[in-house]
């Protein structure tokens, strides 16, 4: 397909690639912050099995990022801002999902819409990220096609875009060996920064609790997490700038 005959989605999705980081960062910093957390059926209590909730589906999303990367390296970030590969990457969890990265990255997303629990941040959220990754797998599909062929539309066929095929997954994680230094290297700033946004919302709804005269045993527990991953990000920074996570395979 060339440039021209692209499909919008194409287009709007080479775009988001090249500027997704700072366009995901901005659209939800608006998001989060220009709408207050809202308190589950007005029952404290009940907002906090919530957030456990939130926390859970966040955490599982980056336990999927963590097996990605773990098991089979993939380059992200494309070559001048736009989709590229050397190969197709088919092994480890790429063999249960073409797009487990970003299915990760949803499940983080939806994590913490579900601890912030405001309608708008569901409805507007929702439709912006799912719309937006849409846009950027058409745009990585087009390349990938357009490069691999046939042996593109193969793997098409086998493995589902969107959902992750549990059939031999557990033969999956049991062929292949753990990089965990390069699980570490690559995701430890996607890790933090979900994590310290969920403090922060938690924090923030605690001290709306307060304001109405609730005052939890727990009201900064929030905030000494925060403090504690952010002592645990600049250790794993120091140790990565000191290469201790230098791998031979990436």
């Amino acid at each position: 397909m060339t440039s021209d005959s692209a499909s919008l989605a194409v287009r709007y999705g080479r775009w988001l690639f090249k500027h997704r980081n700072k366009v995901f960062t901005v659209f939800m910093l608006v998001l989060l912050l220009g709408l207050p957390p809202v308190t589950f059926a007005h029952d404290v209590a009940l907002d906090r099995w919530l957030d456990v909730f939130g926390i859970a589906i966040a955490a599982g999303g980056q336990a999927l990022r963590a097996a990605v990367i773990g098991l089979e390296y993939i380059k992200r970030g494309g070559v001048n801002k736009q989709p590229h590969a050397d190969k197709l990457v088919t092994g480890g969890m790429f063999a249960h999902c073409r797009n487990p990265l970003y299915v990760g990255n949803l499940l983080i997303l939806a994590g913490l819409f579900v601890i912030h629990n405001h309608p708008l941040v569901y409805l507007l959220g929702g439709l912006f990220y799912l719309g937006a990754y849409h846009a950027i797998v058409a745009a990585e599909e087009d390349y990938l096609r357009n490069k691999f062929g046939a042996e593109f539309d193969a793997y098409c066929r086998d493995v589902p875009r969107w959902t992750v095929r549990m059939q031999g997954l557990g033969a999956t994680m049991a062929s292949m060996e753990m990089n965990w230094k390069r699980m570490v290297q690559k995701d430890y700033g996607t890790a933090y920064f979900w994590m310290a946004g969920a403090a922060l919302l938690l924090t923030v709804e605690r001290l709306r609790a307060d304001s109405t005269g609730y005052v939890g045993v727990g009201t900064m527990a929030p905030l000494a997490a925060l403090a504690a991953l952010t002592a645990v990000f600049f250790v794993v920074w120091r140790l990565k700038r000191a290469r201790y996570f230098q791998t031979s395979n990436g």
